[in-house]
């Protein structure tokens, strides 16, 4: 008798699930700590303001953090990196969005794979994801040398940029279905695998994600503030 195929669900996790980016808090307590230098802050300071201030988009801030990140992550000892990970998650891991929060705790009841994928370090990823029950975990995993120590480069980036190949070798791989599956993502960057699900959600999306999520129909929902609602009207 053939065994039934497992669901799958999947999620984006920075400003989907958790209502910042992992990547951003983390840098912050990496300086913070002095593992990073102060100069590192500078890198993505202007950024910042712009995305604060409205005059420049989330994608040109985050972006400059991940720069920030890649030139002052070389060198720095893994088990100095992984203690300050692991307090950051600590205290930031109930700060979710409660849309997505009870979204998975349905699913995971209802006996679905929870499979996220996200850009945000690998070992970060796997700390915030563990308490929510995820089954498998996808991010960037940064490559250790001699000593234990970040070489600074990231390894097979070419595979986690391509989120709807993830979401394809998971299904094969684990002996997923995609039929009745669910897909939950906030940008552009999240509409390859969006497009794979039976009901794609754009949760607080961006106005990119938004235009194609009216044009083909899908789910759009909000979270602000105490509310949660979904929007019908066109854009």
């Amino acid at each position: 008798m053939e065994r039934t195929k497992k669901k799958v669900a999947v999620f984006d996790i920075d400003g989907t699930i958790f209502r910042s980016s992992l990547l951003i808090e983390l840098v912050e307590n990496l300086i913070d700590r002095g593992l990073f230098p102060q100069e590192a802050r500078e890198l993505y300071r202007k950024e910042r303001a712009g995305w604060l201030d409205r005059t420049s988009g989330y994608e040109a801030y985050i972006n400059a953090v991940v720069r920030s990140f890649l030139k002052h992550i070389k060198g720095v000892p893994f088990l100095e990196f992984d203690e300050i990970a692991s307090d950051m998650v600590d205290r930031h891991r109930s700060r979710v969005y409660r849309f997505t929060r009870d979204l998975i705790a349905q699913l995971k009841s209802e006996d679905f794979y929870l499979l996220a994928i996200s850009q945000s370090p690998k070992g970060v990823l796997d700390k915030f994801c563990d308490s929510f029950g995820f089954d498998k975990v996808y991010g960037r995993f940064y490559e250790l040398g001699p000593g234990d120590r970040f070489t600074g480069k990231v390894v097979d980036e070419h595979l986690i940029a391509n989120k709807a190949n993830i979401v394809k070798r998971a299904v094969e791989k684990e002996g997923l279905t995609l039929e009745g599956s669910y897909g939950v993502g906030d940008t552009e960057d999240d509409m390859p695998f969006l497009e794979l699900v039976t009901h794609p959600i754009a949760f607080n999306p961006n106005s990119g994600l938004y235009r194609y999520a009216k044009i083909n129909d899908w789910r759009v929902v909000v979270e602000r503030k105490d509310v949660i609602y979904e929007v019908h009207e066109n854009f």
